[in-house]
């Protein structure tokens, strides 16, 4: 679920917009939902904040148009007997403000400065809870993958840089006694050039000052940074990557095992998740648009 984006209202400045108090106007009936031009104008500003619109009136038709939805979002899960409760909402309000490393009153403290009610963004993160459970209950069962398709689609993307299985060994040298990468780097160089295969790998580890030997077991090249698979993919057997700088150190990979993978799981696993989010956006956006084709929506 995607948060409102509030992380960047901390960095904002703390002037403060000047609003008129007015009575509010019904400027929208969704289904007997009424939608005042106070919301609307409270929904504007909130966008602001999140630097959403070219413009105070593209602002606005942006707003009106997240509102309506937003109606229809929530009426559709109390039909359908879903509704997030108000410790829910005040929970991810609070959630909110620690990612920003803000307190919520503080959070609430900027918000007010902007001219926006902590009540808008907590009417936003409650219809975000409702059309989630709707999502999550109802259209996910629509989401079918044939593993068919999984299959073929893996297979389109497996190359000869990505379709093979390993038995890796890990050599690292260490960033310890105030060496340099440089440093690291020129040594690391100069055990792959004596590199003579894996059996021997720990051995010749043992001619230099904080180098490691550690074995990764089976990888399969979808498992590996593309750059690191496609150069894995080059060597042969008793082959052993150029060095890398990694956070603790300068890193090599030694290939004790190649062979090409006939295994299209760890393909699948990825492709399905990627698919099936993708399809079940596509439900929510069609699921959307027929709720607002059905809808009785008046503006005034």
């Amino acid at each position: 679920m995607r948060f409102v984006g509030l992380i960047l209202v901390a960095l904002l400045s703390f002037a403060s917009f000047s609003s008129p108090v007015l009575a509010a106007k019904v400027k929208y009936v969704v289904n007997g939902q009424t939608i005042t031009d106070t919301a609307i104008n409270q929904r504007a500003l909130f966008l602001r904040l999140e630097r959403r619109g070219k413009s105070n009136a593209d602002r606005r038709r942006i707003a009106e148009d997240e509102l309506i939805n937003e109606a229809l979002q929530i009426a559709e899960a109390r039909r359908l007997g879903f509704e997030a409760n108000e410790r829910t909402v005040d929970q991810a309000y609070n959630r909110i403000a620690v990612n920003a490393k803000l307190s919520a009153a503080k959070l609430t403290q900027i918000l007010n400065g902007a001219g926006v009610q902590s009540k808008t963004v907590k009417d936003r993160l409650r219809a975000q809870f409702a059309w989630q459970a709707v999502v999550s209950q109802v259209l996910r069962q629509k989401v079918k993958i044939s593993d068919l398709d999984l299959d073929l689609a893996a297979k389109e993307q497996l190359g000869d840089t990505v379709s093979y299985d390993y038995m890796l060994t890990e050599v690292l040298f260490l960033n310890s006694g105030g060496k340099s990468v440089k440093s690291r780097t020129s040594q690391a160089n100069q055990y792959r050039r004596n590199f003579n295969g894996c059996d021997s790998a720990v051995e010749l580890s043992l001619s230099y000052r904080d180098a490691a030997v550690r074995k990764l077991g089976r990888r399969h090249s979808t498992q590996l940074a593309e750059s690191v698979a496609k150069e894995l993919a080059s060597l042969e057997v008793g082959g052993i990557s150029k060095p890398r700088t990694v956070a603790n150190g300068v890193q090599m990979l030694a290939i004790c095992e190649k062979a090409k993978a006939e295994d299209l799981s760890h393909v699948k696993s990825k492709l399905r998740n990627e698919v099936g989010t993708e399809k079940l956006q596509k439900e929510a956006e069609d699921y959307l648009k027929k709720l607002r084709e059905k809808a009785t929506i008046e503006k005034r």
